[in-house]
């Protein structure tokens, strides 16, 4: 009887965990993306006023309750020598999503070579990478086939995996949920890379 009551409880209450980590340059939108994350999919999160968000110095978590999945993010600093910290996270994740400022044209290519040094770490084999090009809500920003062009010599080394390029507005919060939601299923069907089982009470 106590399996059978323990086994119910596990099947109510037991989410799959996978950790995410939300990289890019500094200024690229990350922990606005975020907070926009944790105010659609946490109905009781209020969240903090996105204009006074400012640059990430070491990391910011959150977590999100997907269905059965639940999300917790590592949003990392961007600034140059923060970026030598991200490959300490890479072990433990399940997933990535690399964040570009799509109106920064001129750090276009410093963004290209952080992703490019991301992507090909051993450490990341098989892990899912969603591409946000974020800030698309500015008229004057770079469109998907304009950024794929840049990194279109990274396509060979992406390797085995998912990888989606995607719009995104973190701000208005345009294709904040269709991401998240593909990330799940990437990171669920990645047998490669199983859970972490956490009992939510």
């Amino acid at each position: 009887m106590y399996t059978l009551l323990s086994g119910l409880y596990k099947y109510m209450f037991q989410k799959d965990e996978y950790c995410i980590l939300i990289l890019g340059l500094d200024n690229a939108g990350k922990t606005t993306f975020l907070e926009q994350s944790k105010t659609r999919f946490n109905k009781n999160y209020k969240g903090m006023s996105l204009s006074k968000i400012t640059t990430t110095v070491g990391l910011n978590i959150g977590t999100v309750d997907v269905g059965k999945a639940r999300l917790m993010f590592w949003d990392l600093g961007g600034q140059e020598e923060l970026q030598s910290l991200w490959d300490k996270y890479y072990a433990e994740c399940h997933g990535v999503i690399y964040v570009i400022d799509s109106t920064d044209e001129e750090r276009l290519s410093e963004s290209k070579q952080a992703f490019e040094k991301m992507a090909t770490s051993e450490a990341l084999d098989g892990v899912p990478i969603l591409v946000l090009a974020n800030k698309q809500d500015v008229e004057t920003c770079l469109s998907i086939p304009d950024i794929k062009t840049v990194f279109s010599d990274c396509t060979s080394k992406i390797g085995r995996r998912d990888c989606l390029t995607q719009a995104c507005s973190a701000l208005t919060g345009k294709g904040v949920r269709e991401g998240i939601e593909w990330m799940v299923k990437c990171v669920v069907r990645n047998v490669h890379r199983p859970p972490r089982q956490r009992d939510i009470t």
